[in-house]
């Protein structure tokens, strides 16, 4: 097999919070070498907001072991606006391929690490800032986090299916959304870098990233102020409580799919029905009625058999367990320095020639200090 895909890409990642820490997972179980500057007032932060404070060296350690968004990364412990770190961090950009960072805009220039003064000591620099709300536009300096972005985007308001009111997601849609967004971006613009053979500054705005999620709706109505009211689910889809108080959820969208789903359920009289909107109401409380009726395994032992759209609605800890996930390499379990199993995620970007690889779990912020001072410091 061949070196993972990104082996000859080196990044240097100042991000913090999701959307950054998830673009530069990827890129580093693709291969690419990625140190992280950790700051310490940052990391302080980051306790505080989760309860981290006060834990022991080695509970810090198997905690960063754990971490699925520090895997495959070195870490560099200092503070980037401090001079005294000039040195370093300006080997680390001569260096770099690409730099990803979080800030709020401006605050990478404050501490003299903005883009067009890294570009210039770098021209071949891919710079990526994943923001709120981007480098431009009045809402620039906003602050906030992923239901903010949802909520400026159009996407919150359509989350849930209470009519009264809108509902988190409860997964971090726009952080994994834009954290996939900057891969893109970076890969697109190392692509550019090998036709020009200059680096870009590669702008993602969580906002930009969750206006993807009302697509569909606007595509499907003509009229935007227009549109149903959140809650109106199509008969066809459903989250079915079932008779051991599990769930199933179903999609059966195509007609030949919801005629099968009608059958399994007895009901053959309910397939002209699928569009029905005035129907609607009644069908989906009489289907409620019938799931109601067996347990979930029964249901998903008859729906498998039929061939239907259907799954049972699994708990992470039961997703970790799944056959399938398994199979595709998605629940590997690695052992921390002291012995501590810990569960980890695969890398869902599957290649067959040069495929991700796990190198290393998290390591304690600074770990590698001495060897990256070594490593960059030495041939100035």
């Amino acid at each position: 097999m061949s070196s993972p895909a990104l082996s000859d890409v080196f990044v240097l990642d100042f991000s913090k919070f999701l959307p950054g820490p998830y673009c530069t997972w990827m890129l580093a179980d693709l291969g690419a070498e990625v140190v992280r500057v950790e700051h310490p007032r940052e990391l302080a932060k980051q306790a505080q907001v989760f309860g981290a404070q006060g834990l022991s060296t080695a509970d810090q350690a198997v905690r960063r072991a754990r971490d699925i968004f520090a895997r495959n990364k070195q870490s560099v412990l200092l503070d980037p606006g401090d001079e005294t770190s000039r040195p370093l961090l300006e080997a680390l950009v001569r260096r770099a391929d690409v730099l990803v960072e979080d800030y709020r805009p401006g605050v990478m220039e404050k501490m003299g690490l903005g883009y067009e003064v890294l570009s210039a000591l770098n021209p071949r620099l891919i710079y990526c800032s994943v923001t709120l709300c981007g480098q431009t536009g009045p809402y620039r300096d906003k602050p906030g986090h992923d239901p903010i972005a949802l909520s400026i985007a159009g996407a919150l308001s359509r989350v849930g299916e209470d009519p009264e009111r809108p509902s988190f997601p409860g997964v971090p849609v726009a952080d994994l959304l834009s954290g996939s967004n900057a891969v893109i971006g970076i890969l697109a613009a190392l692509h550019a870098r090998q036709m020009t053979g200059c680096g870009q500054r590669v702008d993602i705005a969580m906002s930009d990233a969750a206006m993807a999620l009302i697509a569909s709706t606007l595509s499907r109505n003509p009229d935007p102020a227009r549109l149903p009211p959140r809650g109106k689910r199509r008969v066809d889809t459903g989250l079915w409580r079932c008779a051991d108080g599990r769930w199933v959820c179903t999609t059966d969208m195509e007609p030949r799919y919801w005629a099968t789903f009608c059958e399994v359920l007895g009901r053959p009289d309910f397939i002209p029905l699928q569009l029905d909107a005035d129907r609607r109401e009644a069908v989906i409380a009489e289907l409620e009625r019938v799931m109601a009726t067996r347990s979930s395994a029964e249901w998903m032992a008859l729906f498998d058999a039929a061939g239907t759209q259907a799954m049972p609605v699994y708990e992470p800890a039961e997703a970790l367990q799944d056959a399938h996930n398994a199979a595709r390499g998605m629940t590997p379990v690695y052992e921390a320095a002291d012995g501590t199993a810990v569960q980890h995620l695969g890398c869902p970007i599957k290649l067959s020639d040069t495929a991700a690889a796990f190198r290393h779990l998290g390591r304690m912020p600074g770990a590698d200090n001495a060897d990256i001072r070594a490593r960059f410091l030495s041939d100035r």
